[in-house]
């Protein structure tokens, strides 16, 4: 018996619509040890021959691009080969990370190992990331700053890492690490804010901030470099400064950051080099995935030296 078309068609469209589904940005819970770990996907044309995607963080901290997306019995599988940047090691090629994926729900319930890898995987779990309706619109109003470091000690705040020795101290005023050592992470969360931090770094530093846990305003030593999305000042991985606004090492710098909703403006030693961009999603210093709720603020202390002096944040309010 021949079947019409249009009977066909409506057999496949459930299959071809469930393939659809998966497109979208996902934020994305891994369960990993020791340091809780937040990662972020964009996909789109799933279910068509064009399927693209951006992910972060498989490799280096970096957005990387995905290579390869399928559905196969229902179950989302895609591929990021490493960066030509990280090269092979001991002469023997990085292997690619598998991620593999199914709805549990309106969640997706997936893994992430290593190509030919023996390690058991990873396991992830995905929500559909926010739509966030605040906007940087002229409406918000500054309450009172809180100044989150006393110049004094460490109250308020404490490692991201469990086990890690804690290197940091208070002298004379400064925080300072001697990494290698944990993140730091604060007590308090906060959604809307401005933030104005004074720090000095040496020759080589490399640091960060996070806000809400989440989105890292990178802390480079690169005076006198071209900007690009890793240098000073950037959305890390996601979005360059205008203009390279860094101090030679050794001199005290500020970043003033404005975080409303997903709109951010970043001024740089009194320069303005981000200027109300949007914040698309996660960066790889996310510890949580939780995008519409406030969150804390991070300090990287885990890659090499930062002294901080002030770290004064003033909520946004309506």
């Amino acid at each position: 018996m021949r079947l019409p078309f249009s009977v066909l068609l409506l057999a496949f469209c459930p299959l071809f619509a469930a393939d659809q589904d998966f497109n979208g940005r996902w934020d994305i819970t891994a369960n990993t040890k020791p340091r809780p770990r937040a990662w972020w996907v964009e996909l789109n044309g799933v279910g068509t021959p064009n399927a693209a995607g951006k992910f972060v963080s498989a490799f280096g901290g970096d957005m990387n691009t995905i290579d390869t997306i399928k559905v196969e019995g229902g179950q989302l599988v895609f591929t990021i080969a490493p960066p030509d940047r990280q090269g092979r090691a001991n002469n023997a090629a990085a292997h690619a990370r598998i991620y593999r994926a199914h709805f549990a729900g309106d969640k997706l319930e997936g893994t992430s190992e290593s190509e030919g890898g023996s390690a058991e995987p990873i396991k992830w779990t995905g929500v559909r990331a926010p739509v966030i309706k605040d906007r940087d619109d002229g409406t918000w109003k500054e309450g009172k700053p809180i100044a989150l470091f006393n110049g004094k000690d460490l109250s308020g705040w404490k490692g991201l890492v469990p086990g890690v020795e804690m290197k940091w101290t208070v002298q004379d005023g400064v925080l300072r690490n001697a990494p290698p050592t944990t993140d730091l992470i604060s007590d308090q969360k906060f959604w809307n804010f401005k933030l104005h931090v004074e720090f000095k770094i040496v020759e080589h530093s490399n640091s960060g901030i996070g806000l809400r846990g989440r989105y890292e305003i990178q802390i480079l030593e690169d005076y006198g470099k071209p900007v690009n999305t890793h240098g000073a000042a950037a959305l890390y991985s996601r979005i360059a400064p205008s203009v390279n606004a860094s101090k030679p090492a050794g001199e005290w710098q500020t970043y003033d950051i404005r975080l409303v909703g997903r709109t951010l403006t970043v001024v740089h030693n009194g320069t303005k080099v981000l200027d109300k961009v949007e914040v698309d999603g996660l960066t790889a210093i996310a510890n949580n995935a939780d995008e519409g709720e406030p969150g804390p603020f991070i300090v990287q202390g885990d890659h090499s030296y930062v002294e901080i002096k002030s770290f004064v944040v003033t909520p946004l309010v309506r």
